[in-house]
């Protein structure tokens, strides 16, 4: 619940929930692959998503379309599906999260205007009926405020009529701490932040204890809040993690995931002392291959239960038998797949658990501990042919200094894996990773006849601080290196066609897909660009006020623009000013009120292009982000891709789409004689 607001500085590309109907283009086809899954039943607006148990155990809410749109609704937890109520009437975009409170009173959602990211929180009952003449229960606007990013730091659990959150109305860069009584409305400011706060920590008794505070060189500083002052009580640098996670139930200590000092390498799971500032290892990689990942606690209990890692696969390690006992009779009745806890009632005799794999995008049951039964509720796309979808399959391979990188590969099905067509998919961020799964994208491309290969280039995080530091001022250096020999990689092995690889990203992987084709322009033979940086100096120079906190990392991650050599760096590795030596099909797509990315990234690359007669295809959609949140406009963006890919690479394409869908692609898509640069 904490990190609903939280922004991230990476976009996953990754796609809801999704159910359609069969179309004729499913049908069989030549050469062994599967029959051609239509588009809509992979990125096509979503039958039922986004579902959560109430903690009292009697409703479940989740997400299906209303007029087009991602909705709300309600059931009791024993009625069908069809019985479920409507909460909410949004039509223009999808709720993008939401989350019970903790006395089941509320529902809490979040929207935004056109993924501007400016977020407002909303709350509704579910048990409210709705005003004559009206479809749902009436929301109220708990912070109503126009510009401001909204943060949620702590609903507590000693008073489920209260959250603490974050405003910066009064100061873009840093929010102020407010707490907000959710059956008034009332919001009292706590904490005017004057201190560089970037994050507040409670203890499980609703006290405030510590806060992180960026410091002007970067790095992170763990304070003690006492009544009259701040103590700076740890500290981690600006290439280091130190993060409060959670307060012990005796609400003296806290969990800390930290790799600070030079004898830490992966990050590992501690026990932090507020008033000594010592801290006590609890847990790390009993293998020593990757970083912390989860640590889950009980809601009844509030005692540790169990920590995940994110290796080749997920990997669990229990601390309660209570909770490993029901995981391992959950994997006999569910083998082969990654089964997760994704709700629970406060006593957890219920729990919400969605079972996936590579070729399964979610199952979701009800799980009955005390009697063990488990009930499917639903299966996610449950129209999509399963037997159709590929096999992920983790893979390795030595970059140009012999660093090994972790990847994924999704091979075509039912055909040989020699010679083909190939999508190279760095992910975005950098510093995220991708991990094993039902990947939309994968699946995809697969389908169409494509080798998808998914790399953790260094930079990447989950790895260990070195990895994630090799990748320092190596953006379309090193960095790029590391995609570059994926594609050796797979033309080594037979596997690719050398004169038939793409290359697809958004983010930072558009930025890689930029810098594919510039600074390798014999490699690819068509490229797509989803809203990615084409210069580093104009990125950095139009990052959100609200990513002050992160703005020396970048700075020592990517190279500094307030000093000479490091403008120097960034000016190099900005594809916009290599424009000039791209011969590669290119296609780009771009939010007009994207923040992250802004929409001058792409248009400064379509002009440079266009100005040198080189041909280059543009989409600008006026009502998105950095991301493509309405159903009808990724959709619009995936239909162009997959054409483009097909015209210059040779995979499957389906023809046409439906008539909502290639009216908005003719909406989106701008002649790049129109472009205009503003000032």
């Amino acid at each position: 619940m904490k990190t609903l607001l939280k922004g991230p500085l990476c976009l996953v590309l990754a796609v809801s929930s999704l159910g359609a109907q069969n179309t004729k283009d499913e049908k069989a086809s030549p050469g062994g692959l599967p029959p051609l899954i239509d588009r809509e039943l992979i990125f096509g607006n979503p039958e039922i998503s986004g579902e959560q148990l109430s903690p009292n155990g009697k409703y479940l809410a989740f997400q299906k379309p209303w007029k087009d749109t991602r909705n709300i609704y309600v059931k009791g937890v024993d009625q069908p599906f069809s019985a479920a109520r409507l909460l909410t009437t949004e039509t223009k975009r999808p709720v993008p999260g939401y989350f019970w409170t903790r006395d089941s009173k509320y529902i809490l959602y979040v929207k935004d205007n056109d993924g501007d990211e400016n977020f407002n929180i909303y709350a509704v009952d579910p048990a409210a009926k709705p005003a004559a003449g009206a479809e749902a229960p009436p929301s109220r606007d708990l912070t109503g405020l126009k510009g401001v990013r909204t943060r949620i730091y702590e609903v507590p659990k000693n008073d489920p009529d209260v959250v603490y959150i974050g405003l910066n109305d009064r100061d873009k860069a840093w929010h102020d701490l407010y707490k907000l009584r959710l059956s008034t409305g009332e919001k009292m400011l706590l904490r005017k932040n004057t201190e560089r706060i970037s994050g507040w920590s409670f203890n499980l008794q609703g006290n405030l204890r510590l806060a992180s505070r960026s410091a002007e060189n970067g790095d992170t500083e763990i304070i003690r809040v006492d009544a009259d002052k701040f103590t700076k009580v740890y500290s981690c640098n600006v290439f280091e993690q130190c993060d409060i996670i959670r307060f012990q139930k005796d609400g003296k200590h806290a969990y800390l995931v930290t790799n600070k000092g030079d004898d830490l390498d992966l990050t590992a799971l501690e026990l932090f002392d507020p008033e000594t500032g010592k801290t006590e290892l609890v847990e790390s990689d009993p293998l020593k291959r990757v970083d912390f990942g989860d640590a889950v606690f009980s809601e009844a209990t509030d005692e540790l239960t169990n920590t995940n890692y994110e290796d080749d696969r997920v990997r669990r390690y229990f601390r309660d038998k209570g909770s490993e006992a029901s995981f391992k009779w959950l994997g006999e009745k569910l083998p082969g797949k990654d089964v997760r806890r994704i709700s629970v009632t406060n006593d957890e005799n219920l729990w919400l658990v969605v079972a996936n794999s590579d070729t399964e995008p979610g199952e979701t049951y009800l799980f009955d501990r005390t009697n063990h039964n488990l009930t499917l509720q639903f299966k996610v796309r449950e129209n999509l042919p399963r037997g159709s979808l590929a096999e992920m399959k983790p893979v390795s391979y030595k970059s140009s200094d012999g660093l090994l990188i972790p990847a994924y590969l999704t091979l075509p099905k039912g055909i040989p894996a020699k010679n083909l067509p190939a999508i190279i998919f760095p992910h975005g961020g950098p510093w995220g990773r991708d991990v094993w799964g039902y990947n939309a994208y994968a699946q995809f491309f697969a389908n169409r006849g494509y080798a998808v290969l998914s790399m953790n280039f260094r930079g990447s995080a989950g790895y260990g601080k070195k990895f994630i530091d090799a990748g320092n001022n190596e953006w379309g250096r090193k960095m790029q290196d590391d995609v570059t020999w994926g594609v050796k990689y797979l033309v080594a092995e037979g596997i690719a066609d050398p004169q038939r690889a793409g290359i697809f990203g958004g983010s930072y992987g558009g930025y890689a897909t930029l810098a594919g084709v510039t600074f390798t322009p014999d490699l690819y033979a068509a490229a797509v660009d989803l809203f990615g940086p084409s210069n580093l100096i104009t990125l950095l120079g139009s990052i959100p006020p609200y990513w002050e906190a992160g703005r020396q990392m970048f700075y020592q991650r990517m190279g500094n623009p307030t000093t000479p050599e490091g403008k120097a760096l960034l000016m190099e590795r900005s594809p916009l000013n290599s424009a000039g030596k791209i011969k590669t099909p290119l296609m780009i797509a771009q939010g007009a009120n994207d923040p992250r990315v802004n929409h001058a990234e792409s248009e400064q690359i379509v002009v440079a292009l266009r100005d040198r007669g080189f041909p280059v295809e543009y989409l600008l959609i006026p009502d998105e982000g950095h991301g493509f949140a309405r159903p009808v406009n990724n959709m619009a963006s995936v239909m162009a891709t997959e054409k483009f890919f097909a015209k210059y690479l040779g995979g499957r394409y389906q023809e046409g789409g439906t008539p909502k869908v290639t009216a908005r692609l003719r909406e989106i898509t701008v002649d790049p004689k129109t472009v205009v640069l503003a000032k």
